[in-house]
Formats: C-alpha cells, sequence, structure tokens
C-alpha cells in the first residue's frame, strides 16, 4: 500500500494567472519559496529554497500540460502532481496530491505532515493570487535552527 497526501482549493483566478503562479518563480516567492533557479519547465530541473531551511531542494522530472497540470519529483519517493480545473465561474480548482511512499509508522507521519503543508502551500497561493497578500513572511520563523 503506497502512502499519498492530498489538498485542493478554490482560487477566484482564471486558469492561465493560478497556473502561471505556480510555475513562476517570481509569483512562488511571494507564497512558497524563498528562491528558484528558475521557471518550471518540462524536462528542466529547478532548485527551491525555503527561507526556514538551510537546505537547497532538487525539483527534478518536471512535466508540464499548459494550464493544466504540473509533475515534479523533490522527494526520490514521491511524485508531485498538481491538476487544474476551469470552473463555471471562471475561478480555478488547484488539487496537489504527492504519493509514493511505502505504508510504516514514519511514512505515516511524513503524510499527514505534507498533508499539512500542501494546505498552507494551497492557502498561501490563494491568499496571495487574489488578495496579494504574503502569509508566509515571518510565518515559519520559528522553525530556523
Amino acid at each position: 500500500m503506497k502512502l499519498e497526501s492530498n489538498a485542493a482549493i478554490q482560487i477566484q483566478k482564471p486558469i492561465k494567472e493560478v497556473f502561471e503562479g505556480i510555475i513562476e518563480p517570481e509569483n512562488m516567492t511571494k507564497y512558497f519559496i524563498s528562491e528558484s533557479s528558475g521557471r518550471m519547465e518540462s524536462g528542466k530541473e529547478v532548485i527551491w529554497k525555503f527561507s526556514e531551511f538551510p537546505d537547497k531542494f532538487p525539483v527534478k522530472e518536471i512535466k508540464i500540460e499548459n494550464n493544466r497540470s504540473i509533475s515534479f519529483v523533490w522527494d526520490p519517493e514521491t511524485v508531485v502532481t498538481i491538476t487544474l480545473e476551469n470552473l463555471e465561474d471562471k475561478s480555478t480548482l488547484v488539487k496537489v496530491n504527492e504519493n509514493g511512499k511505502e505504508f510504516n509508522e514514519e511514512n505515516l507521519k511524513w503524510a499527514l505532515g505534507n498533508t499539512e503543508g500542501w494546505a498552507n502551500f494551497l492557502a498561501c497561493m490563494k491568499a496571495y493570487l487574489e488578495y496579494g497578500i504574503q502569509l508566509r513572511k515571518g510565518a515559519f520563523d520559528f522553525m530556523r535552527k
């Protein structure tokens, strides 16, 4: 049995704007990461940095389907897939799925933590794209060691 982490949110913006909000580092640094080595593109690898962690995270095996989905690997055991769905009111449903880890106690903690993390990602993205608010700013300073 494989574990997975899931989260979803509706964003009151057109799908193209939400898609660019995810693949363009200038946008992502306003609500998720502190640095990126470049725009997410199919077949490309980028490096992400988070202000609260000293490590840099390689984002590999990127697959992009314009205005529909983004998938990547940043943990060799899992694949992250972000899907976008255009809704009738011109808003966008964003779903995140990260899966692949074997079921055990340690990985169960991972699944719970990553579900919380992806829900936070989506809430921060919604606040930024809809209102220009940067929820992550200072939110995780307590995690720095």
